[in-house]
């Protein structure tokens, strides 16, 4: 895989870094789905560096620390240039319990220090480049938590202010503190909340959106089966969009993509990636590639070009609203500002 001088750079709202147009997500190569290979997804990330990928996407929960060290390894044995060129995004204020499970979450200042000394411990840097709460603290006003990424961003350990799924109030209150580089929520062809109310008010606060779940964690992908089995620990066990007759529902919306797919001579994944990037120049995608197979397929969405008889195909196939199920158990739901 080598790297495309020619493919453009986006960039992060008005005061974003500018990255290329594909970000990787790394959470997969330590956590909620099953079993990673630490190799493969070593040589994943050198890879993606290679190809020009700069924006590599990670939470200080994932794994309780086991990715961020990951990404620390890939970026001290890849090669000079590459190393320069990566920019990390980190997620915190996740609590975990021992056993694995979630207790909540702390955007105080005070943890919002604790949390950056660790991370920048794990990865080895002495800053980290977009740095978010993962969710909005109940109990802590996002003015405060903000705040104090802002000082840190003063200080010089981190570069840019992320959200990560909050709704538009949150996101004015959130801006009216400091600049806001960019939103991380999920948005895919069957996750499509952010289109009303979210995305505009990002757009007019000049907030990048680094989209998650592009692939609806494998569901849209083309490479998910009606009879395939979850190793113990996936996520998408409890996931509601995989369950019984929701996957059926959400299946035969693949099927219908695929046709579309064939059409065009390319493959699922690749014209579900290729529509995220075509909503707009201030998104990037984040791709959860945990194997250079399925990296080199994501990344070949990014020369896809969609007509416009293409995106109405598209719609048909899959229309707004179309998924079957909530994209989170009610449990985690509950904890979305993005969803209230």
């Amino acid at each position: 895989m080598t790297k495309n001088e020619n493919i453009r750079t986006r960039t992060l709202g008005s005061t974003g870094p500018s990255v290329f147009p594909l970000g990787l997500g790394c959470m997969g190569m330590s956590a909620l789905y099953g079993e990673a290979d630490r190799d493969e997804s070593i040589a994943t990330i050198h890879a993606a560096l290679d190809a020009g990928v700069t924006l590599l996407d990670t939470g200080d929960f994932y794994g309780m620390g086991h990715n961020e060290l990951l990404i620390g390894e890939a970026l001290r044995t890849a090669p000079a240039a590459a190393r320069e060129q990566a920019l990390t995004s980190v997620k915190f204020g996740a609590l975990r319990t021992v056993e694995g499970g979630f207790a909540g979450y702390d955007g105080r200042p005070d943890a919002v220090r604790n949390f950056l000394a660790y991370s920048l411990q794990r990865l080895g840097r002495d800053h980290i480049d977009i740095y978010r709460i993962a969710r909005v603290d109940p109990d802590v006003p996002i003015e405060e938590t903000v705040g104090a990424i802002a000082e840190a961003v003063q200080a010089g350990h981190v570069r840019h202010i992320g959200l990560s799924e909050v709704g538009a109030d949150t996101l004015r209150r959130a801006a009216a503190v400091a600049p806001i580089a960019d939103l991380q929520i999920e948005y895919s062809l069957i996750s499509r909340g952010i289109e009303e109310e979210i995305l505009p008010t990002a757009r007019e606060l000049g907030i990048g959106i680094t989209a998650y779940g592009v692939l609806s964690r494998g569901l849209i992908s083309g490479h998910f089966s009606r009879d395939r089995e979850l190793a113990p620990g996936d996520f998408r066990g409890m996931s509601p969009r995989f369950q019984g007759e929701n996957l059926r529902h959400n299946l035969d919306l693949v099927d219908a993509l695929r046709k579309v797919a064939e059409n065009k001579g390319v493959s699922i994944a690749q014209t579900a990636i290729a529509w995220v990037v075509s909503r707009g120049e201030d998104i990037v995608p984040l791709v959860g590639a945990r194997r250079r197979d399925r990296l080199s397929e994501a990344l070949g969405a990014v020369d896809v070009r969609l007509s416009p008889a293409d995106l109405a195909a598209i719609e048909e196939a899959v229309p707004a609203g179309a998924a079957a199920g909530d994209r989170y158990p009610a449990a985690q739901m509950a904890h979305l500002d993005s969803e209230h």
